[in-house]
């Protein structure tokens, strides 16, 4: 057995007090926010650009953004803002929320049931915040 520091907790390490040095607040900084940044493409928009419009007699938005979610969620539901951005972006073609939850858990077969249990719960976080606005 060695006693040498592993090399990549040190860079981490060094990473994370050059951040804190540059910007105090970078110290508790999560990238979970930038996707808040990125706006719901209007429904309308999503059918012209990827569904029908211009692709008559092929898949609609709303069935191309349930089988991206199928997809995401066979990886494995490590890409955490893009299963929530798919998910916001399903709902708002017109996705149900039976839907979505047939979609990831129709991926437990394929991914297992970790990864449909992480994607079940990022949906049902941005499905839950999709309650409340439409309450307000």
């Amino acid at each position: 057995m060695t006693d040498t520091p592993n090399p990549f907790a040190a860079l981490m390490e060094q990473s994370q007090a050059w951040a804190k040095a540059m910007n105090p607040a970078l110290e508790s900084f999560t990238p979970r926010g930038f996707e808040k940044l990125w706006p719901t493409v209007p429904a309308e928009v999503m059918e012209a650009m990827m569904g029908q419009t211009f692709n008559p007699g092929g898949l609609d938005s709303k069935t191309r953004l349930l089988l991206t979610l199928g997809g995401l969620t066979v990886h494995g539901a490590q890409a955490e803002a893009q299963i929530r951005m798919t998910v916001r972006h399903a709902v708002e073609a017109g996705a149900t929320k039976q839907e979505i939850a047939e979609t990831i858990g129709q991926m437990a077969m394929f991914s297992g049931i970790p990864a449909m249990t992480k994607a079940m719960e990022l949906a049902t976080e941005v499905l839950d915040e999709t309650s409340e606005e439409d309450q307000e």
